[in-house]
């Protein structure tokens, strides 16, 4: 008798092939068999090495391939920002501003190119697919403890001048490798 684990894999299989063939065994559970063929169906486009369906590795270690990575990008994303609104960070704070702007061009991004990852990685210019979802986990992180520690309310305004006076070249009055007077080595 097969495990549900088991079964389980199987069905997952079996949903992500077109080409499969149904066989019965003796407990009376339908399970997929796969049919590989190194001949791609007539509707599906050919296996590239190394590229979408073909990728077998990310070249980072202890960083798999995810298949799934565009969706699960999506999902993510969008939880930042679900989080974000349900928050009571004020919508003037520069982290609120960075972290929204950044996750709905991602979303934007994966959503128009959802069968290329090259495509979004081109686009997001952040890393492969999987690290940009290792991302969004990581500023999910980041994120709770911004809101924990109300860290928005330290972030005091700081004044810029604009135009500074160029009397002494722009960056002081002693040039570089000079002592200050009165100062020996």
């Amino acid at each position: 008798m097969m495990s549900s684990n088991t079964l389980r894999a199987l069905s997952f299989i079996a949903s992500r092939s077109s080409r499969t063939a149904r066989q019965s065994t003796s407990c009376n559970v339908s399970i997929t068999r796969v049919m590989f063929s190194a001949q791609p169906a007539a509707h599906e486009k050919p296996l590239t090495p190394g590229v979408g369906l073909g990728k077998t590795s990310t070249g980072l270690v202890g960083l798999a391939v995810d298949h799934d990575a565009v969706p699960k990008m999506i999902t993510k994303y969008q939880a930042l920002l679900d989080k974000l609104a349900a928050s009571d960070m004020p919508p003037t704070a520069q982290y609120r501003i960075n972290v929204e702007k950044i996750a709905r061009y991602r979303i934007a991004a994966a959503q128009e190119n959802l069968d290329d990852p090259e495509k979004v990685e081109e686009l997001c210019n952040c890393g492969q697919v999987e690290e940009l979802v290792v991302q969004a986990d990581n500023e999910m992180k980041v994120m709770d403890m911004y809101l924990r520690n109300r860290w928005w309310e330290l972030v005091k305004p700081v004044d810029i001048e604009y135009n500074p006076s160029d009397d002494d070249g722009g960056h002081g009055d002693v040039e570089w490798g000079d002592t200050p007077d009165g100062e020996k080595k």
